[in-house]
């Protein structure tokens, strides 16, 4: 029976916002706040309409720690969950320890001025949060999240030794624009125009943006090309799984796609530093962001599935063993039940999953943690439960 604050009312929070209400045994009370309350009063709308049920809304700028401390300390929610910006989590964390509320999110920090993401930001509160006792859950949304939880699963009971992990992204689904990105536009290309890094024997190896790529064929979706990407669960997950020798991420995308981001590039739309224009100072890929679709807006017509899973090779009991564990999410059934497209479903439900771990003390400590240091099995059944059933396919 606990109160909770969701932080951020894009796409991802309308997901957790709608999936908390659902569950109203565990979250009795929802406050969902943003500095666009208009957004969070839409949501409020949805919620009522489809579930019939109240949540609170308020306006709050996360970058203002004395107003989130004083939310927080007003309100008194069990948890916080971030879904704002990942601009956002030092910030939010360090407005959880002055108020002594445990802090959860789905994507780890990233400095606005640098298109550079990992976890030592994070990671350096260890310390603040087990003194506090208080509990972060870091990355409990897909991926990162449930490909950690994937893994973490496999080593409990899958594997004797994990030797190899390819985390695989597919969106198979179509929203009729020429190009639209499919979560906060700046952080999505940001993310795949950063170089790709991968770890192997210990070490990390860093190639050409999208320079690698293979075909996989993906459950639910059929044959896509992947391309080799950085992404902040490799960064935990070789620590945490014994014995591993390489772990990697891709991610698919069409030729269209690459072919928009090229010419953007080539132009200057990307780039994070500020330029002057017209006697003002502006960011060219925040100026990108208002030309494109909002994320949330693509949900109404969107068709086709999303197909997410681990490819994972090690060895089980003296034999080579293969297998792909993965969800197949679909984006207009995303839609008829929150509102959202599978994108930002995906990153929702876990977020809540991760939020019932705690909240019930299925998970529990203090400090900050990853996804893969605690139990799978809890979290895959109830992850199953919200709307996110898994399958494991031996190779």
């Amino acid at each position: 029976m606990s109160k909770v604050l969701i932080v951020g009312a894009g796409g991802v929070g309308g997901v957790v916002a709608h999936k908390c209400a659902m569950n109203p045994e565990i979250f009795t009370e929802i406050l969902l706040a943003s500095r666009t309350v208009s957004r969070c009063e839409k949501i409020q709308a949805e919620i009522r309409e489809l579930h019939g049920r109240e949540i609170k809304v308020a306006a709050l700028d996360a970058m203002d720690v004395p107003a989130t401390v004083k939310l927080l300390k007003e309100y008194q929610p069990a948890l916080l969950i971030n879904v704002a910006l990942p601009y956002q989590d030092l910030v939010l964390m360090d407005a959880c320890l002055e108020a002594g509320v445990p802090y959860l999110d789905t994507a780890n920090y990233e400095p606005p001025d640098e298109a550079k993401f990992e976890y030592s930001w994070q990671w350096a509160y260890q310390d603040r949060f087990k003194e506090a006792g208080l509990m972060a859950l870091l990355g409990s949304g897909f991926d990162p999240g449930v490909t950690n939880v994937y893994c973490a699963y496999a080593q409990q009971e899958l594997f004797d030794e994990i030797h190899t992990v390819d985390i695989l992204d597919c969106n198979g689904g179509d929203h009729g624009h020429a190009f639209a990105t499919n979560f906060n536009p700046e952080i999505n290309i940001r993310e795949i125009t950063q170089k790709g890094k991968y770890w192997e024997k210990g070490e990390w190896v860093e190639i050409e943006p999208m320079s690698q790529s293979m075909m996989f064929d993906f459950p639910g979706v059929g044959p896509r090309k992947a391309y080799l990407l950085y992404h902040e669960e490799l960064e935990s997950l070789c620590q945490n799984i014994k014995g591993l020798e390489r772990i990697r991420f891709w991610m698919t995308f069409g030729d269209e796609y690459i072919t928009h981001l090229r010419v953007l590039q080539n132009v200057g739309m990307t780039g994070i530093e500020p330029i002057e224009f017209q006697g003002q100072q502006i960011v060219p890929i925040q100026f990108l962001k208002a030309l494109l679709p909002d994320p949330s807006s693509l949900a109404e017509n969107y068709t086709g599935k999303t197909s997410i899973g681990c490819l994972i090779e090690g060895v089980k009991d003296g034999k080579p063993k293969k297998v792909f564990i993965y969800n197949i999410c679909d984006h207009a059934e995303c839609y008829k039940e929150v509102r959202a497209q599978a994108v930002s479903y995906t990153t929702g439900v876990p977020a809540v999953t991760g939020a019932i771990m705690m909240l019930t003390g299925q998970w529990k400590g203090a400090g900050v943690f990853n996804m893969e240091q605690f139990d799978a099995k809890p979290f895959l059944a109830e992850v199953s439960k919200q709307g996110l059933p898994f399958e494991v396919r031996e190779l």
